[in-house]
């Protein structure tokens, strides 16, 4: 018997009311603030880096540069999104955004790393002596800077994009740790090649970060999956009425909007029954981390009492 669709439901919202926002103005507060102690950090690590030979400086600096582009794109998508809302030509508002800085991000770092890398591979070839005083007051600057950033960011509850940030605030620590353990043990042991040897440490876990950059935004803009299909059906097929899923997309608008279409298969016979299992299909969808959701159902058998109010 053929299929008739009974019902659509197309939210712009879950059932809780929550609309399509996925920032606030505390999280890009602090994410401008991070953004920008990490540019006056990167500013002081470049000069120092140049003035005093140490490419181990230099690639913390990429490092911090790294994470300062990442908080200024962030910030600024965070910033556009929740200032401009949705239109009609703009249904999900600029949340796309964020992916799209995130890209640019990671592309940029690559030819950097590779600059990095090659100085090295020079001071491998031609050692040379560094300021071991200024480049570890630098240093030591450069991680008190990153423990008030990490401050900065950990405060309250935080949401995915200030986890992210803290996480990266903890990798910057660690590079500026490097640098200081480098530059004592340079200066205690006379051996210049430690130099290069940090350098290219830390550029490998910027171009490893900058890669996975580029493999989140990638998925989003390539519209992979983010919840598997097991995971819905698991979610949604417990559902008294529910007997089928069809034609199931799952997809992201940006890290923290995600978006699914599906087709149910069910036996109801009533408006009223149809609209109780909308409303536990989209509870049950936003436990598992669906922002929005657009459902129709499909029912085998033809009801007339049904039909009169769909239409």
């Amino acid at each position: 018997m053929r299929d008739e669709t009974i019902a659509m439901e197309h939210d712009h919202a879950t059932e809780n009311g929550h609309e399509h926002s996925v920032s606030g103005g505390d999280s890009i507060s602090k994410l401008g603030a991070v953004a920008g102690i990490n540019l006056v950090g990167f500013v002081a690590e470049l000069a120092g880096g140049l003035l005093f030979g140490s490419v181990a400086l230099l690639s913390d600096a990429l490092h911090m540069l790294f994470d300062a582009l990442a908080y200024v794109m962030a910030f600024a998508a965070a910033a556009v999104a929740d200032r401009y809302d949705r239109s009609p030509e703009w249904s999900y508002g600029l949340h796309r955004l964020e992916p799209l800085a995130a890209f640019l991000n990671g592309a940029l770092l690559i030819p950097m790393v590779i600059y990095i890398v090659y100085e090295s591979y020079q001071r491998f070839l031609n050692p040379i002596d560094i300021g071991t005083g200024p480049t570890l007051a630098i240093a030591v600057a450069g991680l008190v800077i990153n423990l008030v950033s990490v401050y900065v960011v950990q405060g309250g509850e935080m949401n995915l994009n200030e986890r992210g940030a803290f996480y990266h605030l903890l990798g910057d620590a660690g590079g500026s740790v490097a640098v200081i353990v480098s530059v004592v043990a340079i200066d205690l042991t006379g051996l210049r090649v430690i130099d290069p040897v940090v350098a290219i440490l830390i550029a490998g876990i910027v171009l490893w970060s900058a890669g996975k950059l580029l493999r989140g935004s990638g998925i989003i803009f390539l519209h992979k999956g983010p919840i598997s299909g097991e995971e819905v059906e698991t979610a949604v097929l417990r559902i008294d009425g529910v007997e089928a899923i069809e034609d199931l997309h799952t997809w992201q608008i940006c890290s923290e909007l995600t978006i699914a279409t599906l087709h149910l298969r069910t036996a109801v016979e009533t408006l009223a029954a149809a609209d109780r299992i909308r409303r536990e299909v989209h509870e049950a969808l936003a436990d598992i981390g669906v922002n929005h959701a657009t459902i129709e159902f499909l029912h085998s058998e033809h009801d007339d009492r049904l039909d009169a109010h769909t239409h």
